[in-house]
């Protein structure tokens, strides 16, 4: 089920992203995941939030902002499951969304994403943070 995300959510929604981030952004240097873990949840105040819920618990969630995708974390127990597809689907059908960026070292998303009908149209030598991260801009083909 795909629910609006609330405020007495978040701690859930930081399990969530520690796991998801731990399993997937291996390339992140240890200082920069702690910068990321203490501001995500300033983040969260600046995206529409929705959550992937299986038996009354939440399993991923994704950020929406106008048509752009701008978060999307799935337990790693979670993960290879369907979750990210069906939120992305939720995402593009719901809200328009035909954007999102992502880091260039994760070759795992960047392969989810072309497999959805997504394809790079750009890139960034840095994060949205000002982090020596390599982001790239795909849209919707």
């Amino acid at each position: 089920m795909i629910r609006r995300v609330k405020v007495t959510d978040y701690p859930r929604l930081m399990e969530i992203w520690e796991s998801s981030v731990l399993n997937t952004h291996d390339f992140l240097k240890n200082e920069d995941f702690f910068y990321y873990k203490e501001n995500i949840p300033i983040y969260f105040e600046h995206v529409q939030l929705w959550g992937y819920e299986e038996q009354g618990v939440l399993m991923g969630f994704m950020g929406l902002a106008e048509d752009s995708l701008e978060m999307l974390f799935i337990h790693a127990e979670a993960r290879g499951r369907g979750i990210g597809k069906v939120l992305v689907a939720f995402g593009r059908q719901k809200f328009g969304i035909t954007k999102v960026d992502v880091n260039e070292q994760n070759e795992q998303a960047i392969g989810f994403y072309e497999h959805l009908g997504f394809g790079v149209v750009g890139r960034s030598q840095e994060d949205g943070s000002g982090k020596p991260y390599p982001v790239l801009h795909m849209a919707l083909k």
